[in-house]
């Protein structure tokens, strides 16, 4: 009998054949493929060394000779392992990159030479190189010096032993062995078994039967049919062979099959960004974001990266395509940062991409990567000064810009924007700008890699298709999203005697945050009405209208009680109104990169508020950085999640709008003059409740060196609420340690210089309870004098969430990295 595990994945191969292929081979060997396969397999050599030359006609000759010498390398090798010379064959490759960038491509030629072309004897290096970084890239650099960095060769020997043996037709019925009862989906069948050895090139072999070698068993399955090669290999065709037309009519399985495809091109253009990236915000900290979308600039699909970048995307994308119209070619990337037009705050760089298809005039689709780069100038190192009070103390300003035009790359264009902010009074221009660039070139990259996936789907699929899955896949998270609302407001009638939901918060500096949310249960809509939010302020804790849109669709798919993509679906049941000139929806030029980090928290809390969902989290990213005129670093710090009505709030975790890592200690004390002193839980900081709030942390850590720091944090002030009888989590601190022993409080935004010797302690704030807390019989009798101590009550650990779906499976997938 097979195994189970067998048996599930031949019926996933006959659900992926029946779409795709024609039929399925078996190898003769395939019982001993392993063994057979090292009998035969090549042997190869390689040899390689250092080089650090320039690809240029003065260092041909230096690159021949050392190609030759590490070819007679190899040679050597592998005659002393018993092959003859005519056996071994040599391929040489050099590793070539740009001047200036960090990503090289081992490079072999790529058929002959162009007549004219300079180049080594060994042929064409940097032709292939060009093709190459084009393809993986996007992108190339014109009248860049290459970079030789290694030189490669690789020497196989050919084993040239010949296995097959042709087999002769018979001309007769294949002979049946025994004929047994198996078992199949439709139940007990006649099953024919047959020996492999004993049948010829000319026989067919229709299912169910049973093929058996000395060293192997095939079944073929009923409705398959088995046909034996001239080599006496098996090729199965399953079910009549034809392949099964895909039309844009809606199939079930297949909205779940485009719904992960999807998914998986955001995903992977994350990967290809974390990889090819330098900085430590993005390869480490992953704080960026890659997304697909239609040809409307509606969101598709997204990898579940960072929520505050994923819904402000769309407005984005949408932006640039209304500004540039027919001006998009094939070819073109955008860069923009604006927060009028659709940013989040100047530091987070979108890239933006068209995917052209053969035969379309226009766009079939969109994909964009939105990174956060740790210094694009301004006012303080880390491009995140606490009390800018207009957008130009905040960094460098792309509201359109083509990164890369007819596939050229922009380098000395976009240098000149980054060094633009030092032309503002008490502003300079980037101060690390090669990172920049790598990492802009990697955003190029990641969307190079999305616009090839999507190629791909639709070669497979055609366009029609493809489009009108996309549009399958967003109208089913709409109704999700409907049928929530629908079931809200029941509930809500029911308990109220009316379908609005209203909730309101405060800054630290008492800005108000009010919604009014009116549920319309026969349409399954609902209005969220920011009416009564406080004016623009005179700080940066302005928040574009973008940034309040992704808190909007990230509590909406939070709120969902099943799995669906986050897309402009969700959106659709919903008309968002927000006051022009309030702080959620501020003039062009007002001060916003707090707004990004710390009022999008806000107004989530005050969503989650409204319709009774969990209690208040910290509230807050606790940004900081810190750097000089050489060096700038940013990071956000964990803190308290709130709890809700069967969970207890998570401790030291970044919640909701982010959702990034936390620099790995040895990496920020190796890069950057620090010294991280302590990294912990702060016990007690979560509010009391029958669920408890979760824990903020304690972040200290030592200046090695002068450098400018900067903090800029919420619920410094009024502390995280508690829900229904929760008790709030406790607010958070700022507190800076003189080398001399002098203590002070920085409060939650500051900016001052650091000495060697000096240290910085941020604590975090904890997450509101939920539920009124315990009696305290049920509790340790120390907890009735150290709450710190507290023991958390569980009388609800069966309707605990258990951790799934793709945020889950994404967090999974990093930590494999």
């Amino acid at each position: 009998m097979f195994p189970a595990r067998c048996r599930l994945m031949f019926d996933y191969l006959q659900l992926i054949i029946l779409h795709h292929l024609l039929s399925i081979p078996y190898i003769r060997y395939a019982g001993i493929l392993s063994a057979y396969g090292m009998a035969l397999a090549d042997v190869v050599h390689e040899a390689q060394e250092p080089c650090a030359k320039k690809y240029e006609a003065e260092s041909f000759n230096f690159i021949d000779q050392r190609i030759d010498e590490l070819s007679k390398q190899c040679v050597e090798d592998l005659e002393k392992q018993g092959f003859a010379r005519s056996q071994i064959e040599t391929e040489p490759y050099l590793h070539l990159r740009y001047d200036r960038t960090d990503h090289g491509l081992m490079c072999k030629v790529e058929g002959t030479s162009a007549g004219g072309v300079k180049a080594p004897r060994h042929g064409d290096f940097q032709g292939a190189f060009t093709n190459k970084y084009k393809r993986e890239f996007g992108f190339i650099i014109p009248d860049r010096t290459i970079i030789v960095d290694d030189i490669r060769v690789r020497g196989v020997g050919k084993t040239d032993i010949q296995m097959d043996v042709e087999l002769k037709k018979s001309g007769k019925e294949p002979r049946v062995e025994k004929v047994v009862k198996c078992y199949y989906d439709q139940g007990f069948c006649d099953t024919k078994i047959y020996l492999l050895d004993e049948l010829s090139s000319d026989h067919v072999i229709d299912g169910p039967a049973i093929l058996i070698e000395t060293n192997s068993t095939i079944l073929v399955e009923p409705n398959c049919q088995a046909s034996i090669t001239v080599n006496g290999d098996v090729k199965i065709k399953v079910g009549s062979g034809n392949l099964k037309a895909i039309g844009t009519d809606l199939d079930t399985i297949q909205l779940s099959i485009f719904s992960h495809r999807f998914m998986s091109t955001a995903e992977q253009m994350g990967r290809v960004l974390q990889r090819t990236a330098i900085s430590t915000n993005i390869k480490e900290r992953l704080d960026f974001s890659c997304a697909m979308f239609g040809y409307d600039g509606g969101l598709v699909a997204n990898a579940p990266h960072i929520p505050v970048h994923l819904g402000a995307m769309q407005e984005t994308v949408q932006y640039q395509m209304g500004f540039l119209g027919d001006d998009l070619k094939e070819g073109d990337m955008i860069l923009t940062n604006h927060p009028s037009c659709g940013g989040s705050h100047l530091p987070d760089l979108t890239v933006i991409t068209p995917v052209f298809y053969k035969g379309a005039k226009r766009p079939v689709f969109y994909v964009a990567s939105r990174g956060h780069h740790a210094d694009i100038g301004g006012a303080t190192p880390g491009s995140m000064p606490p009390h800018s009070k207009s957008l130009m103390e905040e960094g460098a300003i792309f509201k359109t810009f083509k990164l890369v035009e007819n596939g050229t790359f922009q380098e000395d264009a976009v240098t000149n924007l980054f060094m633009e902010p030092g032309k503002f009074p008490g502003c300079t221009g980037t101060r690390n700008l090669h990172d920049n660039l790598s990492d802009l070139r990697a955003q190029v990259a990641a969307n190079q890699k999305g616009i090839n996936l999507i190629t791909e789907l639709i070669d497979a699929y055609s366009l029609d298709v493809v489009q009108a899955y996309m549009g399958y896949i967003q109208s089913n998270a709409e109704v999700a999203v409907k049928e929530m609302l629908q079931e809200i407001g029941k509930a809500t009638l029911a308990r109220t005697g009316t379908t609005t939901l209203s909730a309101t918060d405060y800054m630290d500096d008492g800005s108000c945050i009010a919604l009014n949310i009116n549920i319309n249960i026969e349409e399954g809509t609902a209005v969220f009405d920011f009416t009564g939010t406080g004016y623009e302020v005179y700080g940066n804790c302005n928040a574009p209208r973008a940034v309040s849109l992704s808190a909007v669709i990230y509590c909406l798919r939070c709120m969902i009680g099943h799995e669906i993509p986050l897309n402009q679906g969700c959106l659709k049941p919903v008309k968002v109104i927000i006051p022009k000139g309030c702080m959620l929806n501020p003039s062009d030029t007002a001060a916003v990169v707090g707004g990004n980090v710390l009022t999008s928290q806000r107004v989530v809390d005050v969503i989650l508020k409204a319709f009774g969902i969990c209690a208040a989290s910290q509230g807050c990213m606790n940004n900081f950085t810190f750097g000089d005129a050489d060096v700038g670093y940013y990071e956000t710090i964990a803190g308290g999640a709130g709890a809700g009505p069967t969970w207890d709030g998570k401790s030291g975790v970044h919640c909701h709008m982010t959702n990034t890592r936390i620099t790995d200690p040895e990496i920020l004390e190796r890069r950057y003059p620090v010294v991280l002193n302590r990294f912990v839980l702060n016990p007690g900081t979560g509010g009391r409740g029958q669920f408890c709030g979760g824990d903020g942390v304690i972040r200290e850590m030592t200046f090695r060196r002068p450098l400018t720091i900067s903090i800029l944090s919420e619920r410094r002030a009024y502390k995280p609420y508690g829900m229904k009888g929760g008790e709030p989590g406790a607010n958070g601190k700022n507190i800076f340690v003189y080398k001399d022993g002098k203590v002070i409080n920085l409060g939650g935004k500051c900016s001052l210089d650091a000495n060697p010797g000096d240290v910085l302690r941020i604590c975090s704030p904890g997450g509101g309870g939920y539920g009124p807390p315990p009696d305290n019989e049920d509790m340790d009798i120390s907890e009735e004098y150290n709450p710190a101590k507290k023991r958390r009550v569980d009388k609800h650990a069966s309707q605990h969430y258990h951790e799934k779906g793709s945020v889950y499976a994404y967090k999974l997938a990093q930590e494999q990295v």
